[in-house]
């Protein structure tokens, strides 16, 4: 055996040969240890019986659409070609960070193994998660994943400060969205975001202290929205219906304008826009203003 060969299969460390061992115990079959080509980090490929493995709870709602589309694609071929992450999460027990959609495609076809990567760092669920790229995200998706995934960090690492989790969230205005999509799953996050994204930023606080001030957040952007939705009633109750018409309120009622090197504060800025929508005057706005703002 050549020795680089060696190195990449070779004997792996303590902690990989007792998850080997473990995933035995539990019905599957490993069938190679490596070392992955980049950071030289051990992993299994190995079968598990599916029904031991579980999307992670943070992650996203499975999509129907999406779910058929790559069983259609699997059946077709005729084969399963695309193995999942997987990390153990206890006895008998296995979490996929980003094969959830795999996953249940195998289920409907009534598959009792599935392939995968098994990565021994549990730890690195959370990152995958935050690349998973098996299916794209829309911000509703992606803000209640976030959102999940910061109550599943608070749990395990609750003293780890909120700013250092910029890999796993991206955007700090996902875990306040992922709130008001929880609460109100036809939430307009579309509508805020251009604020939002400006004004929230990641908080210099332990991620249990930051739930604290998230919540408050989360309850002023609440607020705005319930004048939202006042504001755009008035407009529909004058026939004033269009599809872009709470960005067309939130547009005309930013506190932000051009503001460029100095922005106000979280809480400024959504009081600022929360007066700005209590004394929004729909009386002389037209269809025709909608309209051509939509096409701006």
């Amino acid at each position: 055996m050549s020795q680089e060969r060696w190195k990449i299969i070779g004997d792996p460390p303590r902690k990989v040969a007792d998850l080997a061992q473990e995933v035995e115990e539990d019905g599957g079959t490993v069938l190679c240890s490596y070392r992955e080509p980049i950071g030289d980090a051990w992993h299994l490929f190995a079968l598990l019986p599916l029904d031991q493995v579980k999307p992670t709870p943070y992650q996203r709602d499975l999509s129907r659409a999406h779910v058929e589309k790559l069983k259609k694609a699997i059946s077709k071929l005729d084969r399963f070609v695309d193995p999942l992450v997987a990390v153990r999460a206890g006895r008998g027990e296995y979490w996929t960070p980003n094969g959830n959609h795999r996953r249940a495609v195998l289920a409907k076809l009534k598959a009792k193994f599935v392939p995968v990567i098994l990565i021994p760092d549990s730890e690195v669920a959370f990152k995958i998660l935050a690349l998973n790229t098996e299916k794209a995200h829309n911000l509703k998706e992606k803000s209640l994943e976030v959102i999940r995934m910061y109550r599943g960090l608070m749990e395990e690492q609750g003293s780890r400060q909120e700013i250092n989790t910029t890999f796993e969230f991206e955007e700090a205005y996902y875990i306040t969205l992922g709130l008001l999509y929880e609460k109100r799953p036809r939430f307009a996050g579309g509508a805020f975001s251009p604020v939002l994204r400006r004004v929230d930023g990641f908080l210099k606080q332990t991620l249990r202290k930051g739930y604290d001030v998230r919540l408050e957040r989360a309850a002023l952007v609440e607020e705005a929205d319930d004048l939202l939705a006042e504001r755009v009633a008035e407009l529909k109750k004058r026939r004033v219906r269009h599809p872009y018409v709470k960005n067309f309120v939130m547009a005309r009622c930013n506190p932000l304008g051009r503001a460029r090197k100095t922005l106000p504060s979280f809480d400024t800025a959504l009081n600022r826009l929360i007066r700005a929508l209590e004394d929004f005057d729909t009386s002389e706005i037209s269809y025709m203003d909608v309209s051509r703002a939509s096409l701006a």
